[in-house]
């Protein structure tokens, strides 16, 4: 909207010319989204807990946790109100994928919401059905995938990390394929969303990680230096990934150890669908697998103990899964597994840049 009002007028004031430089908008779209989280978040933290929308905290998990029981959530609200207006007032809307992926945004949110609601404020001891939400994901990620490949220029190869001239072309089935990285990325930020602050950290260094894929994606010269896909209007996306990275730091202002509040499934489901589309976009869509490294480990730590489980008829590899618990259950204290999760995320997203050189 700033683009579009402002840009024009640098014919008369030459100081709205740096409102066309992709880097300009991403810097203060950051900045918008942290100060609207960090400004709207007491409001918000109030409103709950004045509707009694607090955190369940189920049985199974670690005793420690009880004590977290009634603490407001839903959060996510707040998150992709942020990541909205800060991406309408500084992205260029004339762009495709910027409406493609604040439809995959409010999608998801809609979905984790549905979720919520039903379990939270209308009591129900289960909010959607497993098989329901899977459902919703796979119908909102095809069709987020399918925009994508009608957009113009967009190709349907597959970039394999470290190699520069393996790019398989998928043809159709490049959209089961966008699909599957969606949902996955979106259970997977789910499934981490267990501590404080433990999966909305590893978020904004992955947002600020394809936030640089998006720039060099968009920008033809360097692309080619670095001999990587052209994404034509790839680059906006970076100003859409600097939104997620500010919004998720001004969350984690109130989301820090001792949260003041959690985002619920309407904010994790959405970030990682979020990942998941900015990574089928910016045509780094295997290297999310390393880039959000830490989601993929807790994910495989669910499905190796539920199958070991099962194998071996109760035995289990882990303490508990998500693996975070597992070290909880050996004596970690909190804080200690949540900052060392980030280091973790930031030595994966630090991989991930080398990719641009190592090809």
């Amino acid at each position: 909207m700033l683009y579009h009002i402002l840009y024009p007028l640098h014919t008369e004031i030459s100081f709205f010319n740096l409102f066309q430089y992709i880097t300009f908008r991403t810097i203060y779209a950051s900045l918008t989204a942290f100060f609207v989280c960090f400004l709207l978040g007491p409001w918000v933290i109030k409103r709950l807990r004045k509707m009694q929308v607090g955190q369940y905290i189920r049985e199974t998990g670690p005793e420690s946790h009880y004590d977290k029981a009634g603490t407001p959530t839903m959060g996510g609200i707040l998150i992709i109100f942020s990541i909205t207006v800060s991406t309408l007032l500084w992205a260029d809307l004339t762009n495709d994928y910027i409406h493609i992926v604040l439809l995959a945004a409010v999608g998801f949110a809609a979905i984790g919401f549905a979720d919520d609601y039903l379990m939270l404020i209308k009591k129900r001891s289960k909010g959607l059905s497993a098989r329901g939400k899977l459902l919703l994901q796979l119908l909102l990620a095809l069709l987020t995938g399918t925009l994508v490949c009608l957009c113009a220029e967009f190709d349907t190869k597959v970039t394999i990390p470290f190699f520069k001239n393996i790019s398989p072309d998928l043809g159709i089935g490049y959209v089961i394929f966008a699909a599957v990285v969606i949902v996955g990325a979106s259970n997977a930020v789910n499934l981490t969303d267990g501590l404080d602050g433990l999966a909305i950290g590893p978020v904004a260094i992955a947002a600020v990680t394809y936030m640089v894929f998006a720039y060099v994606a968009g920008h033809a010269v360097i692309a080619d230096y670095l001999q990587i896909n052209f994404v034509k209007g790839s680059g906006e996306i970076a100003i859409f990934c600097g939104t997620v990275a500010g919004a998720s730091v001004g969350f984690l202002w109130f989301n820090a150890y001792p949260a003041q509040i959690f985002m619920g499934d309407v904010g994790s489901l959405s970030l990682g669908g979020i990942l998941g589309t900015v990574a089928v976009i910016t045509k780094q869509e295997i290297l999310l697998v390393i880039v959000g490294g830490l989601f993929v480990i807790e994910t495989l730590s669910v499905i190796f103990q539920v199958s070991f489980f099962k194998m071996t008829n109760g035995q289990r590899i882990f303490k508990m899964a998500p693996i975070h618990h597992h070290f909880e259950l050996k004596g970690w204290p909190e804080p200690k597994v949540i900052v060392r999760f980030w280091i973790i995320a930031i030595a994966l997203a630090l991989i991930s840049m080398s990719t641009l050189k190592i090809r």
